[in-house]
């Protein structure tokens, strides 16, 4: 019996982001090497993540079982994930914001403090105007308010932040494909 290969995230996991997000670095501390099969595989996945294994083993020359062992190394390596993307509005989520964020002291820290909370959906260190760039997915603009204000900046290390609050979402997509 073949099971589509997607992954949704449930209620307990969307407070944590720990076990979410795997080490993109091999044993040796590089990054996983991929060969044109993985490769391709994951490019059939990113046109659509519920394509049978059985379709994508066609597709790239392998059996399903290959398939399924191939895209279980993948995800086990964190070279990829397979989700469900939503648009937060339609979920109940009415405000999302960019919220730049300046940091005292070590970075690596703040980061891991902005990561574990639920609301934001993408944290990065960046090099520029901002040590942080977080992403936040809020009810609405009290939510927002309470994220930025009592949490992000209660955060030890925060020295500032800038908020960049979305009007219009006009593109977002997964589908860069590979190299």
């Amino acid at each position: 019996m073949h099971s589509d290969p997607v992954a949704s995230r449930s209620a307990e996991q969307k407070g944590s982001r720990e076990h979410r997000e795997p080490s993109r670095e091999s044993r040796n501390g590089s990054s996983p090497q991929l060969d044109a099969v993985s490769l391709a595989i994951i490019e059939q996945l990113q046109e659509d993540g519920r394509r049978p294994y059985a379709a994508i083993g066609k597709a790239v020359g392998l059996s399903e079982a290959a398939v399924r062992q191939r895209v279980q190394k993948l995800l086990d390596q964190g070279v990829m994930q397979i989700v469900a993307v939503t648009d937060p509005l339609t979920v109940g989520y009415r405000r999302q914001a960019m919220v730049g964020v300046n940091v005292e002291g070590d970075v690596e820290s703040v980061a891991d403090a902005l990561t574990a909370m639920s609301e934001c959906e993408y944290v990065v260190m960046t090099a520029g105007s901002f040590d942080l760039m977080v992403e936040i997915v809020c009810e609405d603009d009290d939510h927002l308010l309470d994220v930025i204000n009592k949490r992000i900046r209660a955060v030890p290390g925060v020295r500032s932040t800038e908020s960049f609050v979305y009007l219009k979402l006009k593109k977002q997509t997964y589908m860069w494909g590979t190299r």
